[in-house]
């Protein structure tokens, strides 16, 4: 079974943890910013989209980082238990779609869905339309530890 693993955002102003299943972020422990001293003062979210259905995710607050990280791993243990591999291939090819969209227009590219007859090129190189767009992401832009 894969393991969780945490690593520092390093975009977060406060300490934050992202959790991840593999590739996969599935969650975040951090402190919570503009709370009063006498409230919980970590948050904890535990969910991914896509690959899962609204309601799923749960989250909560705890008064120090490893009551929070025990909540999580308990949500985490109920949420992957309805997950199937599906659902973390969905979150993959969605998280590639994402990234390959930006790819293309920081290249300059258009998308085939920005061009009158459907077709443009990839910043690739390869050509390509409407209907094998997302096939070709998935073939030469997805992570290959990752299909």
């Amino acid at each position: 079974m894969t393991a969780l693993t945490r690593r520092r955002d390093p975009d977060a102003r406060q300490e934050a943890w992202r959790i991840f299943y593999g590739d996969v972020h599935v969650g975040t422990i951090g402190i919570r910013s503009g709370n009063p001293t006498g409230g919980d003062q970590w948050s904890w979210h535990c969910g991914f989209y896509p690959g899962s259905n609204p309601g799923d995710a749960s989250d909560g607050t705890a008064p120090n980082f490893d009551v929070a990280r025990a909540a999580f791993e308990s949500a985490w243990s109920v949420f992957l238990s309805k997950r199937t591999e599906a659902d973390f291939l969905e979150y993959r090819r969605h998280r590639a779609s994402t990234a390959w969209k930006y790819a293309m227009w920081d290249a300059g590219c258009k998308l085939p869905t920005q061009t009158a007859d459907g077709r443009a090129r990839c910043f690739c190189g390869a050509e390509i339309g409407i209907a094998d767009m997302d096939q070709h992401i998935y073939a030469a832009h997805m992570e290959a530890n990752a299909a």
